[in-house]
């Protein structure tokens, strides 16, 4: 198992083909400064081991030395030893609605990227608890499984968007049924369904299944996110604002949050509705309740041990660069009879 200890450091892997791409200026510099002075013919005669393959094996092993070294920086770390780790916590699966309505600007930035700060915060605030993540619009679909690695589950919740599910709609239910299949602990007596929608809901057999949810262990909060007062849903080309959606009269649809619904899948599944407009309200709601709620042993495996990796990747480095000064630019008979750049 390798973790990466300071990630941004692969932002400099760009200087990589910059290097190529002045290398390339370079030589065709080179070729045009040349072809004033001599023809083709004479500039052979004049510098007959002058090989074109070797320059460019040269600027690719230089390329190649400078990627260890820039991913020694970042210093990749490899767990040697799994450990199985008991912990007390409960299992809280988050349901997001990933639906068009979502992308309502009536909160800002938007009613998704709110959600997302939302449950970025919350699963920062977790203790010993596993969390899992759900993502839905007319159907659902399973993000992350439920587990304790906090980092992946901040990862996907950030790659989230609303293109993830192509049957557009709100089923609150197709989220509550995944859920019901999604914990993969019995014995684990708390158990918690946050949904973090706008309300919309196509479906009428919500608050059935939410307390068929409350009858199986499984408390449902919901978390509001929009204004009564709503908003239109933009249309974007390159995060570029191109239109609002509109109905089949040619009018601008305007999307509101329902609380009502949100209120009533909450009280059926033996939970509580909250509004998501203000974040840290909402955050401190949801640590209360978890603060609260009765903690179950559980066993995790993780890696432990990271060794450090980056030694690897400098002696890589610095071995392609001794290479690089081996190498000569002059022709070699095995380069010769592949003639890969009709060099004869």
């Amino acid at each position: 198992m390798y973790q990466i200890e300071e990630p941004t450091y692969f932002y400099y892997l760009a200087i990589i083909p910059a290097i190529f791409v002045l290398f390339l200026f370079s030589f065709w510099w080179k070729k045009r400064i040349q072809k004033q002075f001599a023809d083709h013919n004479l500039i052979q005669k004049l510098s007959p081991q002058k090989s074109t393959f070797k320059s460019f094996l040269k600027i690719s092993v230089i390329c190649l030395a400078v990627a260890f070294l820039i991913i020694s920086l970042a210093n990749p770390k490899m767990g040697t030893k799994l450990e199985t780790i008991k912990r007390q916590g409960v299992d809280i699966v988050f349901a997001l609605d990933v639906s068009k309505s979502m992308v309502a600007e009536d909160i800002a930035p938007n009613r998704l990227e709110k959600a997302k700060q939302i449950i970025t915060k919350i699963i920062e605030n977790l203790g010993s608890d596993r969390v899992g993540i759900i993502i839905y619009a007319g159907n659902s679909y399973p993000l992350l499984p439920i587990t304790t690695d906090y980092a992946a589950a901040k990862m996907f919740l950030q790659n989230a968007n609303t293109d993830m599910v192509s049957n557009q709609g709100t089923a609150i239910n197709e989220a509550i049924e995944r859920a019901l299949l999604y914990y993969d602990n019995n014995e684990q007596t708390n158990r918690f369904l946050v949904i973090v929608s706008d309300g919309e809901d196509h479906q009428e057999n919500t608050l059935e299944l939410a307390k068929e949810a409350a009858e199986k262990g499984i408390k449902i909060y919901t978390v509001g996110i929009g204004t009564s007062k709503g908003g239109p849903i933009p249309l974007k080309d390159n995060d570029r604002v191109i239109g609002y959606k509109k109905d089949n009269r040619g009018m601008v649809v305007v999307t509101q949050m329902n609380e009502q619904i949100l209120r009533d899948i909450a009280i059926a599944g033996n939970g509580k509705y909250i509004n998501g407009n203000k974040t840290p309200e909402t955050i401190a709601s949801i640590k209360d309740i978890l603060e609260k709620a009765e903690k179950s042993e559980f066993e995790s495996k993780q890696f432990s041990d990271y060794e450090d990796q980056f030694q690897w990747f400098i002696g890589f480095g610095l071995l392609l660069l001794i290479i690089d000064v081996a190498l000569l630019e002059k022709k070699t008979k095995w380069v010769q009879k592949l003639n890969l750049f009709n060099e004869k």
